[in-house]
């Protein structure tokens, strides 16, 4: 279980108490200045900083980065990730992404899938949230790659996979690393091996557009990059965006 975690002191002590018993349980904290990894690690987590992993490739590009670097430090064959900043967490949310590795040795990456509501104090807005998903990400894998359009919550932090999967593929960094990490699956695994489960509603602090559009341009830009590397796209036509890529890992363990 790998929590990336930034700034997280009000949700992480909470998240990591309700996955007692679950196996290893390992924040990787940004330096958060909150008191984020001293809380984790009295509620029972293992807590590593991200610069201290992986340390010769240089700063952490993003959360993207956190977690191909915590691959590193993982025991288990099955790797789940969930968010450090979700509150109303249940355990199930995590439970439900480890299920159909679990159960179905054909089943190589889950994804959650959840309602995302748009909260803002008191006002709750139903399937308000998840703006740049259904603006950007979802409108590309319907036009581009139709094998991916039902996945729901493309942009997730919450998914799982086996680790030898996670081990073979890179990594993007930053904001591209969810839509990145979708589309390399697919293209190793094929659809047949991939599921998504539905962990019901999930809540989470909301950006303000100004990121939300940095964020969606850098959707738009990985998904170009892939379609060129496939001779879809002419590389001229690739949104110019620095995507900063990790090595598979397993091709660094052997080097």
């Amino acid at each position: 279980m790998i929590l990336p975690a930034r700034e997280c002191a009000a949700t992480v002590g909470p998240i990591v108490a309700s996955l007692a018993g679950f196996g290893q349980v390992a924040v990787v904290d940004a330096s958060s200045r909150d008191g984020t990894a001293r809380i984790a690690a009295a509620a029972g987590a293992e807590v590593f900083d991200e610069s201290e992993l992986l340390s010769e490739f240089g700063p952490v590009r993003g959360k993207g980065d956190a977690m191909w670097r915590a691959l590193s430090i993982v025991r288990h064959e099955i790797v789940v990730y969930v968010d450090a900043d979700t509150t109303q967490f249940e355990r199930y949310f995590a439970t439900g992404l480890a299920g159909p590795l679990v159960a179905h040795d054909h089943i190589h990456f889950v994804k959650g899938a959840y309602a995302r509501p748009f909260v803002a104090g008191e006002e709750v807005v139903e399937h308000g949230g998840g703006r740049v998903t259904q603006l950007m990400a979802r409108p590309l894998l319907r036009a581009f790659y139709p094998e991916l359009a039902d996945f729901q919550q493309p942009l997730a932090g919450e998914f799982a996979g086996r680790r030898d999967l996670l081990e073979r593929i890179p990594w993007a960094t930053g904001y591209a690393a969810e839509i990145a990490l979708l589309i390399d699956v697919w293209k190793e695994i094929g659809a047949d091996a991939m599921a998504q489960v539905d962990i019901g509603e999930r809540r989470q602090p909301h950006q303000p557009l100004p990121a939300l559009s940095e964020m969606a341009s850098t959707v738009l830009a990985v998904v170009c990059e892939r379609l060129a590397r496939e001779g879809r796209l002419d590389q001229d036509a690739v949104p110019p965006h620095e995507i900063l890529e990790r090595p598979p890992l397993a091709r660094k363990a052997k080097s």
